[in-house]
């Protein structure tokens, strides 16, 4: 796992110190960036401004950083109008008034232009501490910290759905970005007991492949899936468990989605801007069996979190059973993550009873 520990950069020192005021220009057309701008990256940045080092707000990869009334913000180009300012130069080490801080960020490495892809390797012969990763959900929990998990419908048919309520029930989770295939098996199980059709042996049922089709109509019916748990339809599953604690989630639609279910993102520039306001917030990450939304959510991700005003490696944990998955993740930016090649059931099983000991030995 990576360290736990603050890391403020001494700005009385090289690269900062001696370094020039940051160069801004603005858009010469409704998201068209000026040539030489600023690419952002998840480690954290300064940009000299006024003769101050400022951090841009709301970090996140592939970005631009603007400056609005005196506050620099990373946001996306697509959001941008003509002759707002951004901040431009391709220089990380200060050179151009931008300095990216990857001491600490990426296991112990840092230099200039250090933010790269293509660069780590998961292995499943790896040991997977589930005492230390127990350990950090616990300190998140008891700090209050900002635990986001990002799940594929594997966790649901792989019999991790009980495991998965217990953490949202014990304060694990404050927010769940997914797919509509996972609240449809997920309420699939809960109306009748199977997902796909199959039963919790992995068994066909029979005129099962329609079932899941019939939940999502009879949450139509509702109207909503918080309506659905309200008039009773809904009386256990990880939606039941979500919307009982009241705990946000976000679902975004794809091309395949059946429905889809009511509250779904059809738009993924929609459901990208939901995702975004729950990772602006993380202070760790824990993705289970899911590709696509693993890589995305990634990338919306920082490196970092701000604790107690300084940037702390943000806690982000891939699991999947193919090491396919997790490197891809590592590949596209998302060098922070610790891979854990494992099956969803497993992971979940293992680690809700490392965290359940936790929680004994800590009171």
């Amino acid at each position: 796992m990576p360290p736990t520990h603050s890391t403020l950069p001494d700005f009385t020192g090289p690269p900062f110190a001696g370094a020039p005021e940051a160069r801004f220009a603005p858009l010469p057309s409704d998201g068209v960036l000026p040539e030489g701008f600023f690419s952002t990256s998840n480690l954290p940045t300064y940009i000299k401004v006024d003769g101050r080092w400022h951090a841009p707000i709301r970090p996140r990869m592939d970005c631009v950083v603007v400056r609005r009334k005196g506050i620099l913000e990373t946001i996306e180009p697509r959001r941008l109008r003509q002759g707002e300012a951004i901040a431009m130069g391709e220089a990380e080490d200060g050179s151009d008034g931008i300095v990216v801080h990857a001491q600490g960020f990426l296991g112990g490495g840092y230099g200039a232009n250090e933010f790269r892809f293509m660069s780590t390797e998961v292995s499943r012969e790896r040991p997977v501490n589930y005492e230390e990763l127990a350990a950090r959900l616990g300190e998140e929990k008891r700090r209050r910290g900002y635990l986001v998990w990002v799940v594929g419908p594997a966790l649901v048919h792989s019999r991790a759905r009980a495991d998965f309520e217990w953490f949202i029930r014990q304060g694990y989770v404050q927010a769940v970005l997914a797919g509509n295939a996972v609240a449809v098996h997920d309420i699939e199980a809960a109306i009748f007991g199977t997902t796909l059709g199959m039963s919790n042996t992995g068994q066909p049922t029979q005129g099962g492949h329609g079932l899941h089709m019939r939940a999502i109509n009879r949450v139509r019916a509702a109207g909503t899936i918080e309506r659905a748990v309200e008039v009773g339809l809904l009386k256990s599953g990880i939606m039941h468990a979500l919307v009982t604690s009241k705990i946000p989630f976000v679902l975004a639609g794809s091309i395949r989605d059946d429905g889809p279910l009511p509250g779904v993102y059809s738009d993924n520039l929609q459901a990208q801007d939901a995702m975004r306001e729950h990772t602006v917030k993380a202070t760790g990450a824990i993705f289970v069996a899911t590709a696509l939304h693993a890589i995305a959510v990634g990338n919306m991700l920082p490196a970092f979190y701000l604790c107690d005003g300084a940037p702390a490696p943000l806690m982000t944990i891939c699991v999947d059973q193919t090491e396919f998955v997790v490197n891809k993740l590592k590949d596209r930016g998302t060098h922070q993550a610790y891979g854990v090649v494992t099956n969803a059931q497993d992971f979940m099983h293992v680690l809700r009873f490392y965290t359940e000991r936790w929680e004994q030995e800590s009171r």
